[in-house]
């Protein structure tokens, strides 16, 4: 064995990532799916042990040597390539990958197992015709146990504790959730698992007390959310600052309720965030979510918005352009964002940071709101 294939093997991030890669995907040929396998970097790290500064430092310089050599792709942000986002399995580097821990995967689906010779349950009897199936018949039978088990008496639990209960593996429904058995309707993770996947918990800081009844804001990045939690203490704008962290507000829009219960009841839910698509994208979606449970819509921090528009041209942007109605979101602030994003250009929201902050004039406070 090479000393770098050594080096590879020894590395504890890429051996999960190819864990979970084959427990998705097993054998099956490649050209049977549309997209690499991937993975968010943050949540691979934490599920690799990787939780250290110097650790994760080493990972990040272990992921541009193998990105190199060919082994892995790397996701990350054009104006932030120190900031990994996701991390693929590139088709061509399977082959690789599977001779690399060839020891450490478990085997394919068992060539003489009769999957015509089981009962199925309904939702799971397209097995019995099926001509590619990659997935271990032992998953398979334990999802059939499961599955006669009436599970429509159980309550929804996170499904990591749905996973360990069928599986006795935490992840293994995770990684299923990829496979034919989830495509075109065949298993509802609701309806059929009872269970349902939980985003992270939300940050946030509590405003001064003079601003208790005050709306609650969410700030995209945690550098902007820094600084907007000192600037709040001193103008008493919002009841709350949240951490929205990314695309993980999507999920964590969920949390809200609780936040509103430590702060006494329900209130206007104001959002900052880049001015890029995907930036636009994340407090849209999350609106949606919190209104099919019954949350009022998530509304544009219009005032910071403005701010943002004002502190320069932007940086260029090679993105795919966004459809005119993505900014629609901005009411009064959706033609200048659009004739940004024609421009393909986009504004970082870390322009409205603490220098500029403080600067603003104290005499005239503008409404939270705007």
């Amino acid at each position: 064995m090479s000393p770098d294939a050594k080096r590879w093997r020894a590395c504890a991030w890429l051996r999960e990532l190819t864990r979970e890669w084959h427990a998705a995907r097993g054998l099956a040929d490649a050209a049977e799916f549309q997209r690499p396998f991937s993975r968010g970097w943050e949540e691979l790290l934490e599920t690799a042990g990787l939780t250290s500064a110097e650790a994760r430092n080493e990972a990040f310089r272990d992921a541009q040597s193998l990105q190199a050599a060919g082994l892995v792709g790397l996701r990350t942000d054009r104006y932030r390539p120190y900031q990994i986002e996701r991390v693929l399995v590139p088709f061509t580097a399977e082959p690789r990958l599977r001779e690399l821990f060839e020891d450490e995967l478990p085997g394919s689906p068992e060539p003489g197992f009769d999957f015509a010779s089981v009962s199925w349950t309904p939702q799971l009897c397209f097995l019995s015709n099926s001509t590619k199936i990659t997935i271990a018949p032992d998953d398979l039978l334990k999802l059939n146990t499961f599955l006669r088990s009436q599970p429509a008496a159980k309550p929804i639990v996170p499904i990591k504790e749905r996973s360990l209960e069928v599986f006795g593996n935490e992840k293994r429904l995770d990684a299923l959730l990829t496979t034919s058995l989830f495509r075109n309707g065949q298993l509802d993770l609701k309806k059929d698992l009872r269970c349902e996947l939980i985003g992270e918990p939300l940050a946030w800081s509590r405003g001064p007390a003079e601003a208790a009844t005050q709306p609650l804001i969410v700030i995209e990045n945690a550098a902007t959310w820094h600084s907007y939690c000192r600037w709040n203490k001193e103008r008493k704008l919002f009841s709350a600052v949240v951490y929205g962290c990314g695309d993980r507000f999507v999920e964590g829009v969920r949390y809200i309720p609780d936040i509103f219960a430590e702060l006494g009841g329900a209130r206007p839910v104001l959002y900052f965030g880049d001015l890029d698509p995907r930036g636009l994208l994340i407090p849209q979606e999350a609106s949606g979510r919190a209104e099919a449970a019954g949350l009022s819509a998530v509304s544009p921090h219009l005032w910071s918005y403005r701010q943002l528009l004002t502190l320069g041209v932007g940086q260029p942007w090679e993105g795919e352009p966004p459809s005119s109605s993505l900014c629609d979101w901005l009411q009064a602030l959706a033609e200048p964002v659009r004739q940004l994003f024609a421009a393909s250009r986009r504004l970082a929201q870390e322009r409205v940071g603490w220098e500029f902050l403080q600067g603003i004039d104290k005499a005239p406070l503008m409404p939270s709101s705007e």
